[in-house]
């Protein structure tokens, strides 16, 4: 390491960096409602590779991949297993799940629109709903 600690004196480039914080708040959200089975890991690594591209593509959108990896998780959790994460906030009526705002945009969060209340940083879900925390 150098003096840095970066390993063999290599930076991690801001791509990388933004892609690994984005599987780790992705991954600590789904750890937190244990959600993280191995092929619900699977669809976070497979977002992390569309994003990669995506962010080569667009650099100035790196702030905005842990709101897209979060809703591209959310998506394939809807078409495998059902809604993900659900709501903690309303305790009555049809469970639903939280959204992601903003849609694209730095800083996203866990957001329920039947209360009109933001939950959770993405990241920090487990905060909110009494699950496990990684801080």
């Amino acid at each position: 390491m150098d003096p840095t600690g970066d390993p063999i004196g290599h930076p991690v480039s801001p791509l990388e960096l933004a892609l690994h914080a984005a599987r780790a708040l992705v991954l600590a959200d789904l750890a937190s409602g244990e959600v993280a089975a191995a092929d619900v890991v699977s669809m976070v690594e497979d977002s992390v590779v569309q994003r990669r591209w995506w962010v080569e593509q667009w650099p100035e959108g790196a702030e905005y991949v842990a709101g897209l990896v979060a809703q591209d998780v959310q998506d394939a959790l809807l078409e495998r297993h059902g809604r993900w994460p659900l709501c903690p906030v309303c305790g009555s009526g049809d469970p639903h799940a939280l959204d992601v705002e903003p849609e694209l945009g730095p800083d996203p969060h866990w957001v329920c629109h039947k209360a009109g209340v933001k939950v959770a940083s993405v990241g920090s879900l487990g905060m909110a709903t009494g699950g496990t925390s990684s801080s």
